[in-house]
């Protein structure tokens, strides 16, 4: 939002993605989406700070106005890729939603029709790791 932090990727934009789950919600104050990049294609530039979200995930933020900056995988669900806030980019940089997980946790009002993969939380959490929701 103020600028400080500036987002370059040299790669396509893999796909926008929104997550229902309770961790996701409170950090986001609602759906959170994400674009999805190559982590080897980005480079971010700025007062970004860090905090190791989970035991396997980081959030990171412009340590001058507080604005989400990404979400990234570490340790052994590293997966080469971090999410990016698409705001960050004009147009969500052309990128369009494809996939919400945890759909099945969508609160009332809040649903998004279309074409969209929608994944629940059991068929989530089977393949990833996750923590436990505590919605």
């Amino acid at each position: 939002m103020c600028g400080a932090v500036t987002v370059r990727v040299d790669a396509p934009f893999l796909r926008v993605t929104g997550c229902h789950c309770g961790n996701c919600a409170r950090w986001s104050g609602g759906l959170f989406l994400s674009i999805e990049v190559p982590r080897d294609k980005v480079q971010i530039d700025g007062p970004v700070k860090s905090h190791a979200a989970t035991s396997f995930s980081e959030r990171g933020w412009c340590d001058t106005c507080g604005s989400s900056v990404y979400l990234r995988n570490t340790g052994v669900d590293d997966d080469g890729e971090m999410e990016l806030m698409p705001g960050l980019f004009e147009n969500f940089g052309g990128a369009r939603l494809t996939r919400i997980v945890y759909a099945d946790r969508c609160p009332d009002g809040l649903s998004i029709g279309g074409d969209i993969e929608r994944v629940s939380a059991a068929t989530y959490e089977a393949e990833n790791l996750h923590v436990e929701d505590q919605r």
